[in-house]
């Protein structure tokens, strides 16, 4: 079933468990994830974007997307991540998404809040939630450079970020960068708990894959609500493709489908969002 974004963000955020978001662009993907869902009886999100487009054609895959999550008995989200644009976003609404992210972090302060507030001002007229990034997560490099220029979400903003912008939930930058880590992550759970005493809203961790289970735990009692994982799902399937790199090609894939399963099944536990559907 598709499922509000804001209610189950906020269920978790008082249940000091995690919504997770996973990243899928190919079907072994989308179905791996969906049968973990409904295994494990886990609301959950599922997410495309504008890196995926040189692999999967969005604009006929949304479709399939949509498809699972009405046939689903659990609830599922169906979200744009990353939207750098205006023209992107309003293409993914109009593509089966019922939920979005405008990521206009890297802008300057009050530009990055004068496009979320228009993106915000636009979207709620037809009931779809807009998720923020105050701060900036980087894309994958060498952590240790990354971190030396990285931009911190300012918790002294982040109310009046919110307050003025009216974005649905907000993506925090705590020490996390997308992609694989070149050592050991190092989170700030001083600022995500500086942020979730400010706001009123559900923190977002983007960049989760890498990050170790006790981590984990720690910035969802902090006050993270949604947990973005992209990189293990990829990670899954490479091991399995590996694993079953002699055998046909059709039971690869069956493989793959099941390895995905595996580490989302893995992930929704981790993050206390098993049998939260039957809530």
């Amino acid at each position: 079933m598709i499922a509000d974004i804001r209610f189950w963000e906020q269920k978790a955020s008082e249940g000091h468990y995690a919504i997770p978001h996973f990243n899928v662009w190919n079907a072994e993907m989308l179905m791996g994830v969906i049968d973990a869902a409904e295994e494990l009886r886990a609301p959950i999100i599922i997410s495309f974007g504008t890196g995926f487009t040189g692999n999967t054609s969005f604009e006929d895959f949304c479709y399939m997307m949509e498809s699972m999550a009405k046939k689903a008995t659990v609830p599922v989200i169906l979200h744009w991540d990353h939207g750098r644009n205006w023209t992107i976003l309003k293409n993914a609404v109009d593509h089966c998404m019922n939920s979005v992210m405008r990521d206009a972090s890297a802008l300057p302060y009050e530009e990055n809040v004068a496009e979320i507030k228009r993106c915000v001002d636009y979207f709620h007229a037809y009931n779809i939630p807009v998720e923020a990034e105050l701060g900036h997560v980087g894309n994958e490099t060498v952590y240790e450079e990354a971190l030396a220029e990285y931009a911190y979400t300012d918790p002294s903003q982040a109310k009046d970020f919110v307050e003025r912008t009216g974005c649905d939930s907000l993506a925090v930058a705590v020490g996390n960068v997308h992609g694989v880590y070149s050592a050991e992550p190092k989170i700030r759970f001083d600022i995500i708990e500086a942020v979730n005493k400010e706001v009123s809203v559900p923190l977002v961790l983007h960049g989760a894959s890498g990050i170790g289970d006790e981590d984990i735990k720690k910035a969802i009692q902090c006050g993270i609500a949604k947990i973005n994982i992209h990189t293990e799902l990829c990670q899954a399937a490479m091991e399995a493709i590996n694993e079953h790199k002699d055998e046909p090609f059709l039971a690869v894939e069956r493989a793959v489908r099941q390895a995905v399963k595996e580490r989302a099944m893995y992930k929704i536990k981790l993050f206390g969002d098993d049998g939260r559907a039957d809530e």
